[in-house]
């Protein structure tokens, strides 16, 4: 995934919104297929409750895309990691709701048992098989349908979520150069 990510010509945004990071951090897990960690953003959050997220949120000022990512990691799934965990970044991604995302991925070599969700912020926790996340991308509509989702085992989820992890199947897991930022958002990640 390093070299592949390594190889790939990110677009940063060219006039980002309010900036923002979310983790993509693969994980080992006992049964020897890396998971990748995301949940179902708590009901009582402000910004889009009820939703599919990876971890992250708004960049601090003077903070790094890769500064907050790992900051919001630690604060929603208990995960401590360190800069070296960052092995690349994907494209900047302009969301409806006012966001410029910028995806940082992170390889872990702790174990899912070891995550411990933010009950304020985390309805529920779900470990995607990077073999689940392939097969839903293989079968996903272009991404600029408005039937753009990519079906995972426990439900559809929508951009911007789902641009950012067909990306990163395309680039990280295929080393095929995908662009996501024009993928269609449906009206409700605005909430």
């Amino acid at each position: 995934m390093a070299s592949k990510l390594g190889r790939f010509e990110r677009v940063a945004a060219q006039k980002p919104l309010v900036p923002a990071a979310v983790a993509v951090v693969v994980l080992e897990d006992g049964d020897g297929e890396a998971r990748i960690p995301l949940f179902l953003r708590a009901a009582g959050l402000a910004s889009h409750p009820g939703q599919f997220a990876l971890p992250g949120g708004k960049v601090h000022g003077g903070e790094s895309p890769d500064a907050g990512a790992i900051r919001e990691l630690s604060e929603e799934l208990g995960l401590f990691a360190q800069s070296d965990a960052v092995i690349g970044l994907l494209d900047d991604f302009d969301t409806r709701s006012g966001f410029t995302i910028t995806p940082v991925v992170m390889w872990s070599r702790s174990a899912a048992t070891e995550l411990r969700p933010s009950a304020g912020e985390v309805a529920e926790l779900f470990l995607l098989k990077l073999s689940d996340l392939r097969r839903a991308v293989g079968s996903a509509k272009r991404g600029t349908s408005r039937a753009f989702c990519l079906e995972l085992p426990w439900g559809p989820v929508y951009a911007p979520t789902a641009a950012i992890l067909y990306q990163f199947s395309e680039v990280a897991l295929d080393g095929r150069a995908t662009r996501v930022n024009d993928f269609y958002q449906p009206p409700f990640a605005r909430r």
